[in-house]
């Protein structure tokens, strides 16, 4: 018996990671872990799909603690012998509203949006099989924040030589001097969310040339995507996509085709490569 293909999503009990579990059911020949933090949260959501005749299966994960990253790459290895589709859905949003301190947003948002992505990236990339597909949800959000940084900071970021390790130095510079409240004058721009998806985006453009220098032959394609603006807990009731319109462009990225060349190391939104 050969094992079969199998593919895992971040954060997907609700909202856009849910509807992408929902969706590579339905068009992914092989088995789809719907993972969350909270196990009853997860199986709920389980439940939900095979309501629908869809049939998920569940793993507990939660981004921001490695003992639990560590936990889904052993049995993921032990029962796959690798992994074929990663969609790094799992992030957080304060609300525009939040009157929690810009430097705890910065911190929080930071952890989990850059670092804990940054740590599944570092623990499961190296299970992903020839021909596999990892997709980093990022957000358009990143693509407006870019401007709003120093000339400085901007090169750095649009740099094509620019390291994980120095990307990691900038990330935890933001968060430093938010905490000291000078960031504005640093040159960051005043939105936590946005920083840590300009992390998102730069750290997949990072990761695919290193795929291209590693792993030439294997035909992996990882990018970053914006799924849109989705009605989900996160975006509000009043946004345009409904969440499995939200689905599409993460969807068709974790099933480009077997041989396909592109998009590699992009950032796709609405299926279409956007310039960064």
């Amino acid at each position: 018996m050969s094992t079969p293909a199998v593919a895992v999503v971040t954060g997907s009990n609700k909202g856009i990671g849910f509807a992408i579990v929902r969706a590579l059911c339905k068009q992914f020949t092989g088995d789809v872990y719907l993972t969350a933090r909270d196990v009853e949260r997860g199986k709920a959501a389980v439940a939900k799909l095979q309501e629908e005749g869809l049939k998920p299966l569940f793993h507990q994960l939660d981004i921001n603690d490695l003992q639990s990253i560590r936990a889904l790459r052993d049995f993921l290895k032990e029962k796959y012998g690798g992994l074929n589709v990663l969609v790094n859905n799992a992030g957080i949003a304060f609300k525009v509203e939040d009157t929690t301190p810009f430097q705890v947003q910065a911190e929080v948002t930071m952890k989990t949006n850059f670092f804990a992505t940054r740590n599944i990236c570092n623990e499961l990339l190296p299970l992903i099989k020839p021909q596999g597909r990892v997709v980093n949800v990022s957000s358009v959000v990143s693509v407006r924040a870019l401007p709003k940084c120093s000339q400085d900071l901007q090169e750095k970021f649009h740099s094509n030589t620019i390291t994980e390790e120095e990307l990691v130095k900038l990330m935890e510079k933001f968060v430093e001097d938010a905490k000291k409240g000078v960031h504005e004058k640093e040159g960051w721009p005043n939105t936590a969310y946005g920083v840590s998806k300009i992390g998102v985006t730069v750290l997949s453009r990072i990761q695919a040339r290193m795929l291209n220098e590693t792993r030439k032959g294997d035909g992996i394609l990882l990018n970053a995507c914006c799924p849109g603006w989705v009605r989900t807990d996160m975006a509000g009731p009043r946004a345009t996509k409904s969440p499995d319109e939200g689905a599409e462009t993460p969807v068709y990225l974790a099933l480009l085709p077997p041989g396909a060349n592109g998009p590699h190391g992009q950032f796709v939104s609405d299926k279409t490569v956007q310039p960064w």
